[in-house]
């Protein structure tokens, strides 16, 4: 299915064009709130233009860089750097949001911003053939490596129920802000990797995830650390043999982004952008019923942009 068909018909049409989710304008989903306030929605869907392009239109929605970073603050940026791709394969998230965002957070007065993911592949071959590391360090970033023990400390997970604790890279840890940004794409193990899978990614040991229960590791975790934005890569997507993916027939371009502060309603909608129904990606009802964030969109205020 092309771009346009899957827009015009499939489930992404009712996250991005309103069908299914709480319908109408803005004006319509703000209804009630009083003359001369505004209230931010709680999740922004946009579509069809460049990443850089729909991060700056989506975060505009938000209130703006500046609802979440403040002067003097330091950023960690979380893209998913996971494997050794090229960005049109969908493996790893855009390089030019993860640019985009780097400077928009200096533009709001960051002290410092960090980028790094604990990968998959071998990491200086996934910083380089991504193309993020070079993205990033050209917008003022500082690229970190997440590939030993000694960068990570460990944490109770209070609220988990087969996560008890883990190791987390302590740049998590030490800075002021955390900024989420997973791609969008297929997953062998979890059905789906979004924002709370991507979480993954700034933890040491997470090869006893995938040897207990895994969605209920993904929830257990995603109830402990809750970024303080997530914004879903969405312009490729892989669709099958993901995580990696084969080639790019896996691939389907839908120039699309989601940006939130809910975890859990970014993967819901994420979900049905992908096709597939959020309760079929079990770690989103399992941080749901956690109240780690809200599945029941119909019920959020979502503002679609086109570009």
């Amino acid at each position: 299915m092309d771009r346009r068909a899957f827009f015009k018909t499939g489930l992404g049409a009712s996250v991005l064009a309103g069908t299914t989710l709480a319908a109408g304008p803005r004006r319509g989903l703000l209804a009630g709130v009083p003359a001369g306030e505004s209230v931010a929605p709680d999740l922004v869907a946009v579509r069809g233009g460049e990443p850089d392009v729909m991060f700056d239109r989506g975060i505009k929605a938000l209130g703006g860089i500046g609802a979440f970073v403040k002067k003097g603050q330091t950023v960690v940026v979380k893209p998913n750097i996971g494997w050794d791709v090229a960005p049109d394969r969908a493996g790893n998230t855009h390089p030019k949001l993860v640019a985009r965002l780097v400077k928009a957070c200096y533009e709001a007065g960051a002290k410092k911003v960090y980028v790094f993911d604990h990968t998959c592949d071998d990491w200086q071959r996934c910083y380089t053939n991504s193309g993020i590391e070079r993205a990033a360090k050209d917008a003022g970033a500082t690229v970190v490596a997440g590939n030993s023990e000694s960068y990570y400390q460990e944490v109770k997970i209070p609220g988990g129920t087969e996560l008890k604790e883990a190791k987390e890279h302590e740049l998590i840890l030490s800075s002021d802000v955390f900024i989420n940004v997973p791609v969008l794409k297929s997953h062998s193990g979890a059905r789906l990797t979004i924002a709370m899978k991507n979480l993954m990614g700034i933890v040491w040991d997470r090869g006893i995830w995938h040897k207990s229960d895994l969605h209920q590791c993904i929830a257990d975790y995603a109830s402990y650390r809750k970024p303080t934005l997530n914004i879903v890569d969405a312009y490729y997507v892989m669709k099958r043999n993901g995580p990696r993916g084969v080639s790019v027939e896996d691939v389907t371009m839908m120039k699309a982004q989601i940006l939130t502060t809910d975890m859990v309603a970014a993967d819901t909608a994420a979900a049905k952008l992908f096709g597939m129904e959020p309760d079929a990606v079990r770690h989103i009802a399992l941080a749901a019923d956690k109240k780690v964030g809200r599945k029941d969109l119909e019920n959020l205020r979502i503002e679609r942009i086109s570009i």
